[in-house]
């Protein structure tokens, strides 16, 4: 019927899909401005009530805002200078929206907020708020308002704090992704042309892909009006728009292709293709729309934001593949066909390879899992961490400031740990006396403030107190994770709540990692019901999955290998911190297992329409993949080489997901299609397409069965 759609009236379908396409580019070129900005950290957690408790009762808070002061010709004590800092502190703490302030220059500051060497000091600013409203409105006032306007030349003045850095990143990303679709398209528009050997039908698939990234992006803008989507959500949006676009595009204009070569006419070859590639593409699409949904599992706005993507992505790019393409090709006819046939698929190279592993499929199949176990096995060493400046590169003047507290100051007293105690009870000075004893014994700690030690106007309200846990730069540096448990174990005689930017970070951490088994549990029963639904096999699911685990490995491999150890950092200029970030790979894990199982469906669609036809287990392997494993080759190749742009990023996480995703999608789409599927389906064989006897009933009933004129596939199909 849809096919039947589209052969109808082209020419006024496709002048109905420009008019919404100008509506949708319209509409897109506000879809950054709406997009927000996202801290790391968990609403519901230890941490996020120890900040509401802190800003409720004392005013106050873990510091968001940062100025680095330098002395340009001598000490920050001079008159000059402190009169200077002192100045600054007090316009800070005034500005319209910071809740408050204190400096090296407040009375009673410690003498850690100086550099050892008394060059710099730090004035530090609390500001409540969500990231919007703080990265948003307030440090761009700060920053024309307060720190532009000293212009003494006896000091130099440098931005920071937590959500500056966050600024500046989101900034950055910004700029990334502008620089990317210059890069992109183009590169995208020369591979096609060289696959496709037609410059038109090159055009044509990457104005797919680019319909795709502007729906989406539209769709971004209209879910924020009700919701925060992270700015990074455009990002993914770009490549997997143009991925998916491309992929789809491919398999559509693939399967036109053979079938006018098997001799039907050009409406009869669209609606043929429509019937077959585009109930192909839908189960796809649906494969890579849920891998990104389970996000939804996570209750971080951060990760949310990508679940959206993903949906508008594959949905957007079924409608452009399977309805908008079409109407192209009828108009193309034979014109979409190259201009030099390559040759029947059983003659090709992948045919010929796939007969090859199948004589041998232990020995092809050992030697390539042996492979994908060498690339993974560096993931059994990663480790999550808290991400900070260094996610910039140094030239990023917030991140040289960092650099400077890193190497010339005792500690950083901006990640402080916060302890609140709602409720101490009537006498309590001699218990918070004790209390911050103990803590201070803790390793790594190098002081504890409180009111027993220091303003008790400061750190009490009524019947409660707060403490200030301040620690030194290599504990912090080394183990944050383990001083936040640390004083989280320490016996304390009240309730207590423990805040602070290292235990929010801890928090967000195991917040992440604590639903990682709901995600993967669900990701494997979605997929395994989607692909059963679709082959009819218990079996071909499993192995599936199985496949798809094999090529997450390798993704984790080149994280831990390439940066957290460091491996990659001179190649790609950015700076190693021992740990990884721990929502980058869970978004990697979901995007890459949905393409990864976006490949799959395309292959084994085509050998279970070649054993539907013949019965035939063994043979229809090499044919299956004779058909299918140009277009995925070329389709990951292509994807691969869209993420890659995204090494020449000034932003680490960036680049982690361009190398990435690059590395296992091109390893996904060649050594695992090409060897471990063919050996594992020869050892197999007719167990592949097994089922037990209610679920049998249950596909025939319920799964996707193709008529037979639309598995009546041609004798010989151009295959390039």
């Amino acid at each position: 019927m849809l096919g039947r759609f589209v052969t109808h009236r082209p020419r006024a379908l496709l002048a109905a899909a420009l008019a919404l396409f100008v509506l949708l580019l319209v509409a897109a070129g506000g879809a950054m401005d709406s997009l927000s900005l996202n801290r790391f950290e968990h609403p519901n957690s230890e941490s996020g009530s120890a900040a509401r408790e802190l800003a409720d009762r004392f005013d106050t808070g873990a510091p968001n805002i940062a100025i680095l002061v330098t002395a340009t010709g001598g000490d920050v004590r001079d008159p000059g200078v402190a009169a200077i800092g002192a100045r600054l502190t007090e316009e800070l703490g005034a500005y319209p929206g910071v809740g408050d302030a204190w400096s090296f220059w407040s009375p009673g500051a410690p003498d850690t907020l100086a550099a050892t060497d008394h060059r710099s000091a730090l004035v530090l600013a609390w500001a409540p708020g969500d990231a919007d409203r703080v990265r948003g409105e307030l440090l761009p006032g700060i920053e024309t308002r307060v720190v532009e306007t000293v212009t003494d030349p006896a000091v130099a003045l440098t931005l920071g704090g937590a959500d500056e850095v966050f600024r500046d990143l989101a900034e950055q990303a910004s700029a990334d992704f502008l620089r990317a679709e210059l890069i992109v398209l183009p590169l995208v528009f020369a591979l096609l042309a060289l696959v496709l050997r037609r410059a038109t039908l090159a055009l044509v698939t990457v104005a797919v892909g680019l319909f795709c990234v502007v729906a989406t992006l539209t769709a971004l803008r209209l879910v924020s009006v009700f919701t925060d989507v992270s700015t990074f959500a455009a990002n993914i949006a770009l490549v997997m728009g143009i991925g998916l676009g491309v992929d789809y595009g491919l398999f559509m204009i693939y399967r036109f292709r053979e079938e006018l070569t098997a001799g039907h006419d050009v409406a009869a070859a669209v609606r043929r293709a429509v019937a077959s590639a585009g109930r192909t593409i839908a189960f796809s699409a649906s494969t890579v729309g849920i891998s990104l949904a389970v996000l939804f599992a996570f209750p971080f706005p951060f990760l949310r934001s990508f679940a959206y993507a993903g949906i508008a992505v594959a949905t957007t790019a079924v409608l452009a593949a399977v309805v908008i393409l079409p109407a192209i090709l009828m108009l193309l006819g034979r014109r979409a066909l190259p201009a030099k046939q390559t040759g029947v698929a059983e003659q090709s190279f992948w045919y010929r390879t796939a007969e090859k592993v199948m004589r041998r499929p232990v020995a092809a199949g050992g030697a390539a899992l042996l492979v994908l176990i060498l690339l993974g096995a560096p993931a059994l060493g990663m480790n999550f961490g808290p991400p900070d400046d260094r996610v910039l590169t140094p030239e990023q003047p917030v991140r040289a400031m960092y650099d400077t507290i890193r190497a010339d100051f005792e500690t950083e007293e901006a990640d402080a740990v916060h302890v609140i105690a709602p409720q101490t009870g009537p006498d309590a000075r001699g218990d918070i006396a004790g209390y911050a004893e103990r803590l201070a014994t803790i390793p790594g700690v190098l002081r504890v403030d409180s009111a027993s030690t220091a303003d008790p106007a400061r750190f009490t309200e009524d019947e409660a107190t707060w403490l200030r846990v301040v620690p030194t730069a290599a504990r912090l540096a080394t183990d944050s994770s383990g001083l936040v448990a640390d004083i989280r174990a320490t016996p304390a005689p009240f309730d207590v709540l423990v805040g602070g930017f290292p235990a929010e970070m801890v928090d967000y951490r195991d917040g992440v990692t604590a639903r990682l088994p709901v995600v993967a549990a669900l990701i494997l029963l979605v997929t395994f019901a989607v692909l059963f639904l679709m082959t009819g096999s218990v079996l071909a699911p499993l192995k599936a999955s199985l496949l798809n685990l094999l090529s997450m490995s390798i993704m984790f491999g080149v994280l831990v290998w390439g940066f957290q150890n460091g491996a990659l950092a001179g190649v790609l200029g950015f700076t190693p911190t021992g740990n990884i970030e721990p929502s980058i790979p869970i978004l990697m894990f979901c995007i890459a297992y949905g393409l990864s199982m976006d490949y799959e469906v395309f292959l084994l669609s085509r050998i279970k329409e070649d054993y539907d036809r013949t019965g035939d287990p063994i043979g229809s392997v090499p044919r299956g993949i004779a058909r299918s494993a140009p277009l995925i080759t070329a389709a990951g190749l292509i994807l691969a080489a869209s993420f890659a742009v995204y090494a020449t990023s000034g932003v680490t996480f960036l680049q982690q997901l361009g190398i990435g995703m690059a590395i296992t999608i091109a390893i996904d789409a060649t050594l695992v299609r090409g060897i471990l599927v063919p050996a594992l389906m020869r050892l197999a064989g007719h167990a592949n397409w097994w089922a037990p006897r209610p679920l049998r009933r249950f596909h025939d009933r319920f799964g996707w069965r193709e008529s037979a004129e639309d598995t009546a596939a041609p004798t010989q199909a151009a295959v390039g």
